[in-house]
C-alpha cells in the first residue's frame, strides 16, 4: 500500500475539517459564547493536516487498498479532531469521541446526560457533523475537490451505502455533486417546512441537519417530544422517510422518469415494510396500552420511520412501552432504509433480495433441473452479488453477536446489550432499558463505548471497507 499517498489525502480532508469548523465558531461569536473550543480545533486540525499534505504530497495513481484505508483511517480522523470542540468544552475523550464517531456516522447515540446545558454553538456542530456524514465525508470530498476525481470512484465505491454502486453521471466527480445538491435543497425545503410549522430558525436549521442525515442528535434531551406538535412529527416523518429513500432514484424521479420511483423494487419492498410495520404496532398498542387509535397512528407512524430509517428520534418515550410493540420496533432496526440513501442498517435491498434467494432456493427443491435466475428490478441477479450480500450479512451479525457477548461481559444486561449493539452497528441511536430514547449511553461502562465506537465505524462503511483492514492479505505485497 503506497502510504504517502493515503496520508497525503488524510491531510487534505483535515484541512477541509477545520475549514468546516468555521460554521459553528460564527455561530459562538453570533450568540456571545466562547469561541476557544473552535478556534483551538481549527487550528490544530490545519496545522495537522497542512503538514501531512505537505510532507507527504503525492501524484501517484490510487488503488483499491489506497481507497479502502483513506475512507476507514479518514473518518476515524475525522472523529479525533472533530472531537476537539467537546473536549475544550468539558467532556471527556472517550465520550467526546463517542458523541462526535456517533455524529458523523449518524448514530445519534449520544453520551450527553444533560443536553441543554451546552452551548448553541457546541449543539450545533453536534447536529453539522451529522449532516455532513450524512451524504458523506468522502462523497462531498471527490464533489468539490477536481482532483481527487482521478480515484474518486475507488473512494466512493468504498463509502458509499449499498451494495452496489449507483452512477448518475458518467463521471464519478458530476454523481456526487448531484447527489450533494439534491440533498442541499431538500434540506433547505425541510428547514422552511419545520420554520413555517412554529420551529426556531436554530432548531429547524439544527433538527433539518439530523433528518436529511437520519441522525437523530437534537439540542433537547426530550428529542421531538420537546415540542409536542404532530405538525411537526408528521413534517419529520415526510423527510425522514425521504431520506431513507435512495437519492439517485429520488434524481431520476424528477429529471428523467417520474414514474421510477413507483417501478423499483426496493423502493416499494421499503414503503410496504413501513406500512406492515406501523399497522402492527398500532394493534399492539391499543391493546397493550389502551390509547385512542389518533395516537396509537402518531406514534407508531413516528417511530417505525425514524427506526427504520435508522434516524432514531423520539416522539415519546417507547421504552416504557408493552414488550409486543418493542419487538416491532426491535425487527425493524435489522432492515434499514434504502441503498444510495443516508440511513443505515443492512438496507433493504439486501434483505429483499436474501427474501427472493431464499424463494429460490424452495423453488430449486421442486424443480432441480430448471432454469430460473433471481430478478431485482427486471434484470438478472449475479451469483456474486448474492454471495456478497450473504457474506455481509453473516460478517454483519457475527460482530453483532461478538460486541453483545462482550457488553454482557461487562455486566451490562441482556437488553440493553443487544440493543446498544444493534443501534451502534445499525447507526440508528437509542435503544431499550438504560440507553433508552430519553436516556444516554453514558451509564454503560468505558470499554463498552469503545466497543460501540467500533461499531458504529464499522456499520457506517458497510462492514467490509473496515473488516477488509484486518485480514493478513490487504497489508500483503
Amino acid at each position: 500500500m503506497n502510504s504517502k499517498v493515503v496520508l497525503s489525502v488524510l491531510g487534505t480532508l483535515l484541512r477541509f475539517l477545520g475549514i468546516m469548523m468555521l460554521f459553528p465558531l460564527i455561530l459562538a461569536l453570533y450568540y456571545d459564547e466562547s469561541p476557544i473550543p473552535f478556534v483551538a480545533g481549527i487550528v490544530l486540525t490545519e496545522i495537522v493536516g497542512i503538514y501531512l499534505w505537505l510532507s507527504y504530497k503525492s501524484d501517484d495513481d490510487w488503488k483499491l487498498r489506497e481507497a479502502f484505508a483513506i475512507v476507514a483511517f479518514g473518518w476515524l480522523a475525522a472523529m479525533i479532531f472533530g472531537a476537539i470542540p467537546f473536549i475544550l468544552d468539558g467532556i471527556s475523550p472517550l465520550n467526546s469521541f463517542f458523541e462526535t464517531m456517533s455524529g458523523f456516522t449518524t448514530t445519534g447515540a449520544s453520551i450527553l446526560d444533560d443536553v441543554e446545558s451546552h452551548s448553541k454553538s457546541i449543539l450545533f456542530w453536534r447536529s453539522f457533523i451529522q449532516w455532513i456524514g450524512g451524504m458523506g465525508i468522502i462523497v462531498l470530498f471527490i464533489a468539490i475537490l477536481p482532483k481527487l476525481s482521478i480515484g474518486g470512484r475507488l473512494l466512493f465505491r468504498a463509502e458509499a451505502p449499498g451494495p452496489t454502486e449507483e452512477k448518475i453521471k458518467p463521471r464519478i466527480r458530476d454523481t456526487a455533486k448531484i447527489l450533494w445538491m439534491v440533498y442541499v435543497v431538500l434540506s433547505a425545503l425541510e428547514v422552511a417546512a419545520l420554520h413555517l410549522a412554529g420551529m426556531s430558525t436554530y432548531d429547524a436549521v439544527t433538527h433539518t441537519f439530523t433528518t436529511m442525515a437520519t441522525g437523530g442528535f437534537s439540542p433537547y434531551g426530550a428529542g421531538i417530544a420537546f415540542f409536542d406538535s404532530p405538525l411537526i412529527e408528521a413534517i419529520i416523518i415526510i423527510f425522514m422517510f425521504i431520506a431513507g429513500a435512495n437519492f439517485s432514484l429520488l434524481y431520476k424521479t424528477l429529471y428523467t422518469d417520474h414514474k421510477i420511483i413507483l417501478k423499483d423494487e426496493e423502493f416499494k419492498f421499503y414503503t410496504a415494510v413501513v406500512v406492515v410495520a406501523s399497522a402492527v404496532l398500532i394493534l399492539t398498542l391499543r391493546y397493550g396500552t389502551g390509547a385512542d387509535p389518533l395516537t396509537c397512528l402518531r406514534y407508531s407512524v413516528f417511530q417505525v420511520v425514524s427506526l427504520l430509517t435508522t434516524t432514531g428520534f423520539a416522539s415519546t418515550d417507547f421504552n416504557i412501552w408493552p414488550d409486543s410493540s418493542r419487538i416491532v420496533l426491535l425487527l425493524v432496526m435489522f432492515i434499514g432504509g434504502c441503498a444510495g440513501s443516508t440511513a443505515g442498517g443492512p438496507k433493504a435491498v439486501r434483505i429483499l433480495l436474501l427474501l427472493k434467494h431464499a424463494r429460490w432456493e424452495l423453488f430449486k427443491y421442486v424443480h432441480p433441473n430448471a432454469v430460473k435466475p433471481i430478478k431485482f428490478n427486471q434484470r438478472t441477479v449475479s451469483e456474486n452479488m448474492i454471495q456478497e450480500i450473504v457474506s455481509f450479512i453473516v460478517i454483519y451479525f457475527l460482530i453483532f453477536m461478538a460486541s453483545v457477548f462482550v457488553i454482557c461481559l461487562l455486566g451490562v444486561d441482556i437488553l440493553t446489550s443487544i440493543t446498544a449493539s444493534i443501534t451502534t452497528l445499525g447507526n440508528i441511536g437509542p435503544g431499550f432499558n438504560i440507553i433508552g430514547p430519553m436516556a444516554s449511553f453514558n451509564s454503560m461502562p468505558a470499554m463498552a463505548k469503545i466497543i460501540l465506537i467500533i461499531n458504529m465505524w464499522i456499520g457506517r462503511l458497510e462492514v467490509f471497507t473496515v473488516v477488509v483492514l484486518f485480514t493478513p492479505e490487504f497489508w500483503k505485497k
